[in-house]
């Protein structure tokens, strides 16, 4: 790219180039391409928390609590995914 050319792109205002080239050398891995599963988001009330403080705390919480659970009352839980409570 000549002088002139570069000072009519930044006169001009346009902070696109007509070309990039990419260093592949210099490129990292995509820390969220293994993942597999879609994540599930939940929102904790600001006194659940204070006491869950990581997801790995959360899960081993909720899943104690599925064991505890009959396998009954498992299955025939309704899909309430849609609610909303207040």
């Amino acid at each position: 790219m000549s002088k002139m050319s570069s000072e009519k792109l930044s006169d001009s205002g346009d902070d696109l180039l007509a070309e990039y080239h990419f260093d592949y050398n210099k490129a990292k891995v995509n820390r969220f391409a293994g993942r597999n599963q879609p994540l599930k988001v939940v929102v904790l009330d600001e006194d659940v928390a204070q006491v869950f403080t990581t997801p790995e705390s959360v899960n081993k919480a909720l899943r104690a609590l599925i064991e505890s659970m009959p396998q009954n009352a498992i299955a025939t839980q309704p899909n309430t995914s849609n609610a909303v409570d207040g």
